[in-house]
């Protein structure tokens, strides 16, 4: 009983803690196969992420060619209690680019603006920005120096959340 209040309590700090973030950093994987990580403004809906970006940007073009990425929202450094462990929620995440003017496309950008502003309707009319879908299919979440949980599943939350106990070790001294 106790591990699963657990679970849930991880589950709405996850949660939480994604909701208090408006932009998150994106890695993507360039056509020659090399890494390449940007940021982008987000918002959340339907257990997924929503990022509008311009197709001039590399990491958009990257999703279009290989729509797989991986996403992480963190802590400011400036409010963070420890530098080396600040609280942050990574994701493995694979993209879907939503057809412009499409029932999803509409949904995915009032999503935004509801988030965002005035600022999204402006973007979405121009025809270089792309709207993605960003879905989960596992993450970590980490609050602290043995704290970490990784979360399986498709979800944000983590359909199973499950403590990572193997953590830090001191070096045998010689």
């Amino acid at each position: 009983m106790k591990s699963m209040k657990l679970e849930e309590k991880i589950k709405n700090e996850v949660l939480d803690f994604i909701a208090s973030r408006k932009s998150l950093h994106l890695a993507t994987i360039t056509g020659a196969g090399e890494p390449f990580i940007s940021y982008a403004p987000f918002a959340l809906g339907d257990n997924c992420i929503y990022v509008l970006i311009s197709e001039i940007a590399l990491h958009a073009v990257n999703l279009q060619e290989l729509p797989k990425g991986s996403v992480m929202m963190v802590e400011d450094e400036g409010t963070a209690k420890e530098l080396f462990a600040r609280i942050r929620v990574s994701y493995s995440v694979e993209s879907q680019m939503l057809e412009h003017d499409k029932e999803e496309w509409i949904k995915g950008i009032k999503i935004m603006a509801a988030r965002h502003g005035d600022r999204i309707k402006n973007l979405s009319e121009l025809s270089d920005f792309k709207l993605f879908k960003l879905l989960p299919i596992s993450g970590r979440y980490v609050k602290g120096f043995g704290r970490a949980y990784s979360l399986a599943g498709g979800s944000l939350a983590g359909d199973l959340v499950q403590h990572l106990r193997d953590g830090h070790k001191k070096r045998a001294v010689a």
